[in-house]
């Protein structure tokens, strides 16, 4: 097993940033829907955070259901081809759910199990977590990727009891402890709670946009139940539009237990299996089979939001690295670096940027327009 930056073609690639930019929002986002429900009364943001960790209802969530809406414009405009040759990207991008948007469910269980669902003509794309590991089935490719997420110290699992913190499992933080982690937010602008009604309840949404300029990245937006602090919403904003470029959304949500059955999921018995392995902190592989001399070496250029990640790695050789390169060429715009083809994937949040040169394979990204990360790839 080896790195999947060495294993999957960068159309490929692409696809699985999109499933797991959507998973990092469907967890922390349950459902939104305008309607007619309560709103809270008007409180600074420290209080409305403590309360609803406190839980005014006074009983804990056993578990959520929620019918959802995903709406993702990620990739806008950004000149996919929709068919390429066999084995090939791009189709699966414009097809998968994950990054084009869809309509599904999600389930929640008390002990931190989710379920993501969304429907699409080539079949359910499922995400799932058990505590332990992640599991992404795209059905558009018949692709099952798996992630096994590091323990945390002292091995302590999630649970949506109102009162969780790392505090203690039944201490909530202080006005005064929240207050002081908002203040240590140096380089962002923080909003106060902002009452609204979301998905029938009363709650809050606060607002977290960058205080340097220069990235794409706009802002993101987070709404919460205000009787128990669970998240109702979440929205990612482009710095060059005013409507979110990735959002979930439900028409409906209902809290009570979650049948365990709702987690069971089996792939088909063809699906192929993409096991994902990220590096270590030493920047040693997880999986000890493979060389450490094999791993790619990553470096940042820049600062801060606008900060370019540089990614080397061995070239591929053969048969496979010929097709992998079809691939990638049948998908993705090219420009040219320093006389080099290079594959470029500018998104509304982005730019991803992948080229080969006397046999190392660079690839680039950073929330930056792609003539900031055209430059630094000049700059190698």
């Amino acid at each position: 097993m080896t790195y999947l930056l060495r294993r999957l073609p960068l159309s490929r690639l692409l696809l699985l940033c999109g499933l797991v930019l959507a998973i990092g929002i469907s967890v922390t986002a349950l459902a939104f829907a305008l309607g007619t429900g309560p709103t809270p009364p008007p409180k600074p943001l420290a209080d409305a955070i403590h309360d609803a960790l406190a839980g005014a209802s006074g009983e804990p969530v056993q578990g959520i259901s929620a019918n959802i809406q995903l709406t993702d414009h990620l990739l806008e405009g950004a000149n996919l081809t929709n068919g390429g040759s066999e084995g090939g990207g791009g189709g699966e991008l414009l097809s998968s759910p994950l990054v084009t948007g869809g309509a599904g469910r999600m389930w929640v269980a008390k002990d931190g199990r989710v379920r993501l669902e969304l429907q699409s003509e080539q079949g359910d794309t499922q995400v799932l977590y058990d505590g332990h590991t992640v599991s992404i089935y795209d059905a558009s490719s018949n692709t099952l990727y798996r992630y096994r997420v590091p323990p945390r110290e002292g091995g302590a699992g999630t649970s949506w009891d109102s009162g969780t913190s790392t505090a203690g499992p039944h201490e909530v933080l202080t006005v005064a402890k929240i207050e002081e982690a908002i203040s240590h937010l140096d380089h962002v602008n923080v909003s106060g709670a902002t009452p609204t009604d979301v998905a029938g309840q009363a709650a809050y949404t606060v607002r977290v946009s960058p205080k340097e300029t220069g990235s794409l990245i706009g802002a993101g937006e987070l709404s919460w139940d205000a009787a128990n602090g669970v998240p109702l919403r979440a929205a990612i904003y482009s710095s060059t539009s005013s409507s979110p470029t990735i959002e979930l959304a439900a028409s409906s949500i209902s809290y009570g237990q979650v049948a365990a059955s709702v987690f069971e999921f089996t792939p088909p018995s063809n699906a192929k299996i993409e096991e994902i392995v990220l590096p270590k902190k030493d920047g040693s592989s997880a999986d000890s089979s493979t060389p450490n001399d094999d791993h790619p070496h990553v470096t940042t250029s820049g600062e801060g939001i606008t900060s370019v990640a540089v990614i080397e790695s061995k070239s591929k050789e053969g048969a496979d690295a010929k097709q992998t390169s079809s691939a990638t060429e049948a998908d993705l715009q090219k420009v040219k670096i320093n006389g080099i083809e290079a594959s470029e994937l500018p998104t509304e949040l982005g730019t991803l940027l992948s080229f080969e040169r006397s046999g190392v394979r660079y690839f680039l990204a950073g929330a930056v327009s792609p003539a900031t990360v055209e430059a630094v790839a000049k700059g190698l």
